[in-house]
C-alpha cells in the first residue's frame, strides 16, 4: 500500500481498502480480466486501481502511448501488465516527509538493493515530469543509503522501523553466521554481492541524470558511498599478503542446518590473488561464486563508478570536500577495474564469467544481470565489439553449461533453479545485445509465448514442460521486459510498431496520431 501518513483517519481508510485487496502472490498465479485479441489471448493482470500500491499519471500515459503503437495485441498486453508492475504491486511503504520507501521484490517480502535498482530503471525517463514518482525514487535511495551505511556487505533488507511493518523471517538465513555480525531485524539476508552496491549507485545516478536534483546527496548517501569504497578496498586484496598472513574482512557460513550451502574455507570462499578487480562471495543470483572475480559485476562496477564521478562533477559536489575526494577516487577505481577486466578476464576474445587471479577461468554465464550477455546493456562495451560478439555466440550455445534448448523455449539459466529451466531474463539481455531483426523477433516471441498464459514474465521456464516455471510474481523481470520494449521503441520501432516512428516516454507526443 502507498502510505503517506497525514492522519489516523487516512491510515484507517487505507488499511480498510488494503484488507479488501487480494494477495498478489496468489493473484498472479491465475489469469484475470479480458483477454488480449492476439493468438496468445493474454489476460489483464493489473490489480484494480484501489489495490495498486502507487499510482502515476505519467506511467499510465506511457501505457496508452505504447499500447496504441504496438502492432501485436499480445505484446501490447504484456507491456500493459509489466510496465506498471513495480508501482502496482511492490511499494509497501512510502512516506515523503520521512523520505523513506520500502520496495519488495515481488513474492519475497524484502528489499534487495539489486532488484530495486532494476525494478525502477524503466521509470527514469518519467522522473522529470512526475514529481511524485521522483519523490518516491528519492525516498528509496535514502532508505537504501541507511542500509548500506550500516551493512555494506548485505544485499537484502527488512522494512524500516518507521514503517511499522513487521520484519519477515528468512528460513535461508537460519544457521548462517555472518562476520561482521548483522541484526536480522534490519537485514533480511547478508550474502555479499558486488552488484548490490552497483544497484545502489545505478539508482542514485539514474535519478540525478533524469532530474538534476542533487538533494539526495545527503549525509546518509555520502556515508553509504564511503562504505562502498571500504568494501571495494577490502575485497580487492588477495587471500594472503606477502608474508602469508590470511586476510579476511567478511565471511559467510552455511551448514549447521542452514538451507543455504556452506561457503568453503570457513566462509571466506575460494582463494584469490590481487588483479585490480573486486572479489565477491555470491553472484547476482544469490548463488555461491566459484571464483571470486566475477567479470560482469566488475564491469558494472567500473561503469557505475564512472557515472558516480560524473554526477558529482555535474552537480558541483566535486568542487571541494567529500564530494571532491569521492569523485577523484571513483574515477581512479573505475579505470583500474576496467583495465583489470580486460587484462584478466579476456582470452582468445572470450570473456570468462569468473576468474581468481591465479589463471583459473570459469567459462559460463548466468541469467541474472549483471551477466556477460548483458555487457552492452550495462554500458561496458558496444554490442558490435568483437569480444562481445564472440563471447555472445559461445554463451548462446552448448559451450555454455547453463544454456539449455527445448522445442518451445531456450536460453541461459543458472544453478539457482536447475540446468533445464532457462530464464526469460537471459533472452531480454540477448535482445539488448543484437541489432538483427530476426534474432530479436525470435527471442521476443519466445518470451511472449512462455508466460504459461499469465501475461507476466517469470523467473525461469522449463524446456521440457510448458507449464513448469518459477516465480509468477517477479517484479524485476517484468520491469526488465518493459524496459527492453521501450528500448526497441527507440532503436527498432518498425519491428514492433505500426510505423517506423521512434517513441520515447515524454517525447514524440504527435506519433500516436500516425500509427
Amino acid at each position: 500500500m502507498r502510505l503517506i501518513l497525514t492522519g489516523t483517519s487516512l491510515l484507517a481508510s487505507v488499511l480498510a481498502a488494503a484488507a479488501q485487496c487480494p494477495d498478489y502472490a496468489t493473484y498472479s498465479q491465475e489469469p484475470h480480466g479480458d483477454r488480449s485479441t492476439g493468438p496468445l489471448a493474454l489476460p489483464y493482470m493489473r490489480p484494480s486501481p484501489e489495490c495498486r500500491t502507487f499510482n502515476s499519471s505519467a506511467v499510465e500515459q506511457v501505457i496508452v502511448d505504447m499500447t496504441q503503437r504496438l502492432k501485436d495485441p499480445d505484446l501490447a498486453r504484456l507491456f500493459e501488465n509489466t510496465f506498471p508492475n513495480t508501482l502496482d504491486t511492490t511499494v509497501k511503504y512510502f512516506n515523503a516527509t520521512e523520505n523513506l520507501a520500502f520496495i519488495i521484490t515481488g513474492d519475497i517480502r524484502a528489499q534487495w538493493l539489486r532488484d530495486t535498482a532494476n525494478q525502477f530503471a524503466h521509470y527514469a525517463p518519467l522522473l522529470s515530469s512526475d514529481p511524485a514518482l521522483a519523490t518516491l525514487v528519492k525516498a528509496v535511495i535514502n532508505n537504501e543509503a541507511r542500509y548500506v551505511s550500516e551493512y555494506p556487505y548485505c544485499g537484502a533488507f527488512q522494512p524500516p522501523a518507521e514503517s511499522g511493518l513487521a520484519p519477515s523471517h528468512n528460513d535461508w538465513a537460519d544457521g548462517v553466521t555472518v562476520n561482521p555480525p548483522v541484526n536480522n531485524q534490519t537485514v533480511f539476508e547478508c550474502k555479499y554481492e558486488i552488484d548490490s552496491l552497483c544497484g545502489f549507485l545505478k539508482l542514485s545516478r539514474s535519478y540525478y541524470q533524469a532530474t538534476e536534483d542533487s538533494s539526495f546527496m545527503n549525509e546518509n548517501w555520502y556515508n553509504a558511498v564511503n562504505q562502498i569504497f571500504r568494501v571495494i578496498d577490502e575485497q580487492s586484496q588477495g587471500t594472503f599478503d606477502d608474508n602469508f598472513n590470511f586476510i579476511s574482512y567478511y565471511n559467510w557460513t552455511g551448514g549447521n542446518g542452514a538451507l543455504s550451502p556452506a561457503v568453503i574455507n570457513r566462509g571466506n570462499g575460494e582463494p584469490k590473488e590481487y588483479t585490480g578487480m573486486v572479489g565477491t562471495h555470491h553472484r547476482p543470483s544469490d548463488d555461491l561464486s566459484v571464483y571470486a572475480f566475477l567479470t560482469p559485476a566488475n564491469a558494472m562496477l567500473s561503469v557505475e563508478l564512472d557515472h558516480l564521478s560524473d554526477i558529482l562533477v555535474s552537480s558541483g559536489q566535486a568542487k571541494s570536500g567529500n564530494g571532491k575526494k569521492i569523485s577523484s577516487k571513483a574515477t581512479m577505481l573505475s579505470k583500474r577495474i576496467e583495465e583489470a577486466v580486460w587484462a584478466h578476464s579476456l582470452e582468445d576474445n572470450v570473456f570468462a564469467y569468473e576468474t581468481n587471479g591465479f589463471g583459473s577461468r570459469n567459462i559460463m554465464d548466468d541469467a541474472n544481470v549483471p551477466s556477460l550477455l548483458a555487457l552492452p546493456y550495462l554500458g561496458f562495451l558496444k554490442k558490435t565489439h568483437p569480444a562481445y560478439i564472440k563471447t555472445r555466440k559461445l554463451l548462446l550455445s552448448k559451450q555454455n553449461p547453463y544454456y539449455a534448448a527445448g522445442q518451445n523455449f531456450s536460453g541461459i539459466g543458472g544453478p539457482h533453479v536447475d540446468v533445464w529451466h532457462p530464464w526469460p531474463m537471459s533472452l531480454i539481455s540477448a535482445i539488448y545485445g543484437t541489432d538483427d531483426d530476426t534474432e530479436i523477433t525470435t527471442m521476443l516471441y519466445s518470451i511472449a509465448k512462455n508466460t504459461v498464459g499469465l501475461g507476466l514474465i517469470h523467473e525461469s521456464q522449463s524446456i521440457y514442460d510448458a507449464t513448469s516455471y518459477t516465480r509468477s510474481w517477479f517484479a524485476w523481470a517484468n520491469s526488465y521486459f518493459a524496459e527492453m520494449l521501450l528500448d526497441l521503441a527507440q532503436r527498432k520501432p518498425g519491428l514492433i510498431f505500426h510505423n517506423n516512428f521512434p517513441y520515447k516516454p515524454g517525447q514524440n507526443e504527435h506519433a500516436h496520431r500516425e500509427f
